[in-house]
């Protein structure tokens, strides 16, 4: 979607915005300089969104600045993903309690669902795996000390130290 800086407010409008507020004016399909000048505007160029530099923190569009090179681009903004607030709790016998929620305690159950979510994907991935292999294990095979070695390895991926975030050369090796 195309968006425009208009020069005299520092507004920033869609195409669309800017067609409905000259709807007197015969506007060509593609904006070229000439018609941006007319229109009092400067064409918004995207630029990427940045990783955010913390664990919690988080990255959100904030307008548009200037780059070096005179062009208005997206400005990123990083903020803190949580904040201490304070809530009222209502027992049953409908007394108020003041509740302090921490920073600290949100981190930390938004760390803890991070966790259970990717140990949640490493189980799938690994029961996949070891069902890739369930016909190794027919009554009518023999199973190599290597082919039990995987499937005891798929076993115990979840003991492996850097569980639940495995590496790709965290999992055993599939033998021939």
């Amino acid at each position: 979607m195309s968006e425009y800086r208009v020069r005299a407010t520092g507004e920033v409008k869609s195409q669309g915005q800017i067609r409905r507020d000259n709807p007197n004016m015969s506007l060509p399909r593609v904006w070229k300089a000439a018609t941006c000048d007319a229109l009092g505007i400067d064409p918004v160029l995207a630029s990427p969104k940045p990783a955010p530099l913390g664990d919690y923190t988080t990255v959100l569009r904030n307008g548009v600045i200037q780059d070096s090179n005179g062009n208005w681009v997206y400005n990123w903004t990083e903020r803190e993903m949580f904040s201490e607030y304070t809530r009222t709790d209502i027992s049953e016998d409908g007394t108020e309690t003041e509740v302090t929620v921490t920073k600290a305690e949100q981190e930390t159950a938004y760390q803890t669902k991070l966790d259970a979510d990717a140990g949640e994907r490493v189980r799938s991935e690994r029961d996949r795996l070891i069902a890739d292999t369930d016909w190794w294990a027919s009554s009518d095979l023999t199973m190599t000390a290597e082919q039990t070695a995987y499937r005891q390895a798929l076993r115990d991926i979840t003991d492996h130290s850097n569980f639940p975030y495995l590496q790709e050369a965290d999992w055993p090796t599939k033998p021939e």
